[in-house]
């Protein structure tokens, strides 16, 4: 089942979709590394390689020879630093905050039965206007601008405004299979009036829920998994970082280290508030892997293999991702880590996907739903995962003590 792609990027959304049983009949991306792997990877592939603000939606229709048919999905996701919670948080006010309308504006004009949407986790809490004192001071702006929240709330509005009903889903990918903790949202929309339901999460690392435990990074990336790496390209840590981490055991952070070389590595953020968990950061083959970043040598945002000195590869990344092995990603390393590191785990692409396979056969089959709803509902699924301790009551831990206790440690050491 054919579908228009928008900010499609490395394509890890697309290619959960087509685990799903979707297939892309057009894409927009104008990253030209992320271009090149689209067409590297799928030389039949329409893809506009410019700004979506370029295209039109009977455009992307034609491109993908939807002809009179309708178009089933519209799909993709938003460029998301200007809501993230690590970014500068503009919102609106950021030109790539702004291309969420873009995609809102496609729907309008292509008029898809259902849309997905993904963003970051920081969406939910962005404001439409910044909180900052010159635009706090502008009696001209709707104090209702400044609400945390009401971007979303706005964007729920607009796609009502054109007859989608939207499902908004808070979700973690290592709930449903990933080797990797990564929270995103979900919008699933339809102009059909449908309420749909996301699956409940089918892994756990808490006994109670009875579920199967969490996928590992010693499963996606170890030689015992049977892990052979098809792209050992690195971006490594400077011969300093390298220092620090060589002090560090596996899975531990800067919580390990003497108090003094604390200091000296992390200068004035050793005083900031808050865990800073990801500063100096070794992985841990027994636990699943912390959210995949663009730039896996920072020291704020380290991502050391487990077991060998370096950061991690872009084949070691991917397939944390759970890219195909054989998707070749095509640009400068820097590049290709910067596609992998914003790109959709695919698990979530497929569970998603699946979700939207059935609500289109219900179209298909039942038409427009008897009482059609058009309004919008948030639904959070165990979205916040904490898997391991670094610090509590005063003593440093090793990062190799579960956040649930000595009997939830002694069953995750026994997956290594």
């Amino acid at each position: 089942m054919k579908y228009i792609s928008l900010f499609s990027g490395a394509m890890g959304l697309d290619l959960g979709l087509e685990m799903a049983g979707f297939e892309a009949g057009v894409c927009v991306e104008n990253d030209k590394e992320a271009v090149s792997t689209v067409r590297y990877n799928r030389p039949s592939l329409p893809i506009f390689d410019c700004s979506i603000e370029d295209v039109s939606g009977d455009e992307l229709k034609k491109a993908a020879k939807f002809g009179r048919s309708r178009v089933p999905l519209v799909a993709g996701g938003p460029p998301c630093q200007a809501f993230s919670v690590f970014g500068n948080r503009l919102g609106i006010e950021d030109a790539r905050g702004q291309l969420v309308f873009e995609f809102l504006r496609i729907v309008e004009e292509a008029k898809p039965a259902t849309f997905l949407m993904e963003n970051v986790r920081g969406l939910l809490s962005m404001s439409i206007t910044p909180n900052k004192k010159e635009l706090l001071d502008d009696r001209r702006i709707p104090r209702e601008f400044f609400e945390k929240g009401s971007l979303l709330n706005r964007i729920f509005e607009e796609f009502n405004s054109i007859g989608y009903h939207v499902d908004c889903f808070v979700v973690n990918s290592v709930n449903y299979g990933a080797p990797q903790i990564r929270e995103r949202i979900l919008l699933i929309g339809n102009r059909f009036g449908y309420s749909v339901e996301f699956p409940k999460p089918l892994y756990s690392n808490r006994q109670e829920d009875k579920l199967p435990p969490f996928k590992t990074l010693g499963e996606a990336i170890s030689p015992e998994a049977g892990f052979i790496d098809p792209c050992p390209e690195i971006m490594d840590f400077s011969p300093r970082k390298l220092r620090y981490l060589s002090m560090v055991p596996e899975g531990g952070n800067w919580r390990s280290l003497p108090v003094e070389i604390q200091k000296e590595s992390m200068g004035g953020s050793w005083y900031l508030k808050g865990g800073r968990s990801a500063y100096w950061r070794k992985l841990s083959y027994a636990f699943p892997s912390p959210t995949v970043v663009t730039m896996p040598n920072h020291a704020g945002t380290s991502m050391c293999h487990p077991k060998e000195l370096r950061a991690i590869t872009v084949g070691e990344a991917a397939a944390i991702q759970e890219f195909p092995s054989d998707w070749a990603f095509q640009g400068t390393t820097t590049a290709k880590f910067r596609q992998v590191g914003n790109a959709v785990p695919t698990r979530l692409g497929r569970v998603a996907g699946e979700v939207i396979m059935s609500l289109l056969k219900k179209i298909e089959s039942e038409g427009k739903a008897k009482i059609p709803k058009c309004g919008h509902t948030i639904t959070h699924l165990r979205p916040h995962v904490r898997t391991r301790t670094f610090w509590k009551d005063g003593e440093s831990f090793a990062g190799d003590k579960c956040y649930y206790g000595k009997e939830h440690s002694e069953r995750q050491l026994e997956l290594i």
